[in-house]
């Protein structure tokens, strides 16, 4: 059950263009990723100029102001899951929105079983219920 957060600068992107963003990583989330069918969660956050500051970690990549953070909450996937992702969302932005690779940022963070509720104060997977 992946829930990822995409952060860009607002005023960069039109809806639909935020959209196919989005659709494009829920491409990748189930291609590669492992994600079931219908689970898709996501929220697009657009910042203001000035508000995400995304230096290079001395890699030398050129940021512009229509970069994409994309933050994978997530639980059990492998490394070959986490590497096949970055690159296919790397590669399949470039193709389907124009977003030079060094424009994105893509961070998977682990949690558990216990971490997510879908609604109505439940602990569904605890539950039994996923």
């Amino acid at each position: 059950m992946p829930l990822v957060h995409i952060h860009v600068i607002e005023s960069r992107r039109t809806p639909q263009q935020l959209r196919q963003v989005a659709d494009t990583v829920q491409d990748v989330m189930l291609e590669h990723f492992a994600a079931p069918e219908r689970d898709r969660y996501q929220l697009i956050t657009e910042h203001r100029q000035g508000q995400i500051i995304a230096e290079d970690t001395g890699l030398g990549y050129e940021r512009t102001d229509n970069i994409v953070v994309v933050q994978i909450f997530q639980q059990g996937r492998t490394v070959h899951h986490k590497q096949a992702a970055y690159k296919a969302l790397a590669e399949r932005l470039q193709s389907e929105t124009g977003l030079p690779p060094s424009d994105l940022i893509v961070s998977v963070v682990e949690n558990t079983r216990e971490d997510w509720s879908f609604g109505h104060g439940v602990a569904q997977f605890v539950e039994g219920m996923l």
